[in-house]
């Protein structure tokens, strides 16, 4: 199978195609983590255990905004996810018509083996720069997701 990359960017190419470029590379790096393992999980998947161990229980629908999913697609991701039992729906405590999404302790256990999918990946796409340059370019991301985020 040819894994070289149909794309690969010039000095001339633009920031959007640049960021998309190696967000590409990032999602089969850990996809390929994970295979590695030989765990059955998609990248979709392994973002939704990582914002839970992150962020806590949360509702589907601000899961979904953490994530970037519509409505639909976080659904049936979370029915994988929760017949595999590595998350369960939990009625809200505040809003009855809500349910809290948490995982379970089998999902707290796979993210142990996760992390250090997650770990090898980054640390292998910033090799290549000193510390002082990667916080640079995590501070010049931050800055640029700020200014795309802020409206006004």
């Amino acid at each position: 199978m040819d894994t070289e990359p149909l794309i690969t960017p010039t000095s001339q190419e633009s920031l959007g195609v640049l960021i998309g470029l190696v967000r590409v590379e990032l999602v089969r790096g850990i996809e390929a983590e994970i295979a590695a393992k030989g765990l059955d999980l998609r990248f979709t998947q392994f973002l939704i255990i990582k914002r839970l161990i992150a962020l806590g229980p949360m509702t589907a629908t601000e899961l979904a905004r953490a994530v970037e999913l519509d409505g639909g697609a976080m659904t049936r991701q979370l029915d994988q996810l929760e017949g595999r039992g590595l998350l369960r729906r939990l009625p809200h405590e505040q809003d009855r018509r809500a349910l809290r999404i948490e995982l379970t302790q089998a999902g707290a256990d796979l993210w142990q083996q996760l992390t250090r999918c997650n770990d090898r990946v980054l640390e292998a796409a910033q090799r290549s720069l000193t510390e002082t340059e990667s916080n640079q370019l995590h501070d010049y991301l931050a800055r640029v997701l700020r200014a795309l985020r802020d409206k006004n």
